[in-house]
């Protein structure tokens, strides 16, 4: 049993049946299946409490507890766990779509030039119930361009040049969409849209993706350099690619100038590791 919080489904009170005889909880449930009706909403790590990382439009949870108007939840995409606004929720769908692009909108008709409702992000699920011309319809009633989205399945190909589409979104811890992202949430927006499963914080990723190389290899494109809470894609030989707190954007870096310049902040390279 994993003993890390963010991939524990226990709220301090309730505990998925799962974990039955293995943590002491008051009770014991086999959750509710729901997802995000929002475009965007924080997962955290308590009741409307520090923002751990974000969630995005048709993701989809298992519901464990419920308190003062937040939902303990479990993300099926990655297993990550936390506290999201009760509110932001609503009855599961089985999605049809993705959007692919880097951002796009919801709009009340299928008109270019009737005013959107809400923006949404790369990764957002829908299920798509009709075409209207240039725009498909979701089942909740909203339309987005077709040209954004994508089937389930149809996924990308290259987790660099989807990270690429990102360049300039401004840096937030955290955070998962266009609107502002951090070092883990780029490399898993990036693999996600290539149908790679990927866990959400840089620690985690270390652990699980990939084939570390030895000391001194020289990258290629698509390898990820960690560090102590970085993550980081390399784009060639000499460049990569990383959400960072130096430029507060996601940018293009020289390796070794980044090498170089984490190391005296943050610590030297722990792995590089090939997918």
């Amino acid at each position: 049993m994993s003993e890390d919080r963010r991939s524990l489904p226990y709220s301090g009170r309730i505990a998925h049946a799962s974990l039955r005889g293995q943590v002491e909880a008051a009770s014991y449930s086999e959750g509710t299946p729901t997802r995000l009706a929002v475009p965007l909403a924080d997962l955290c790590a308590s009741p409307f409490g520090e923002r751990e990382r974000q969630v995005l439009l048709g993701a989809a949870f298992t519901l464990i507890d419920r308190r003062e108007g937040a939902a303990f939840v479990q993300a099926e995409l990655d297993g990550f766990c936390g506290w999201v606004a009760e509110s932001a929720l609503a009855a599961p769908q089985v999605a049809t779509h993705w959007v692919a692009a880097p951002a796009s909108h919801l709009y009340p008709e299928p008109q270019v030039k009737v005013r959107e409702t809400a923006a949404i992000t790369m990764g957002s699920r829908v299920r798509l119930v009709a075409e209207a011309g240039k725009f498909a319809e979701t089942a909740d009633g909203a339309f987005i361009p077709r040209v954004h989205l994508r089937v389930l399945g149809d996924w990308a190909h290259d987790p660099v040049a989807v990270a690429e589409s990102l360049l300039g979104t401004p840096y937030l811890w955290g955070g998962n969409s266009h609107a502002g992202i951090d070092c883990s949430g780029l490399v898993q927006a990036a693999l996600t849209a290539c149908g790679i499963a990927c866990p959400a914080d840089s620690d985690q990723q270390c652990d699980a993706l990939g084939t570390a190389l030895p000391a001194g290899a020289a990258p290629r494109r698509g390898d990820l350099f960690f560090w102590p809470g970085h993550v980081a894609m390399a784009v060639s030989e000499s460049v990569l690619i990383h959400a960072n707190g130096a430029s507060m954007n996601v940018a293009h870096e020289g390796i070794a100038a980044a090498l170089a310049r984490i190391a005296a902040s943050d610590g030297p390279l722990q792995a590089l590791k090939r997918l």
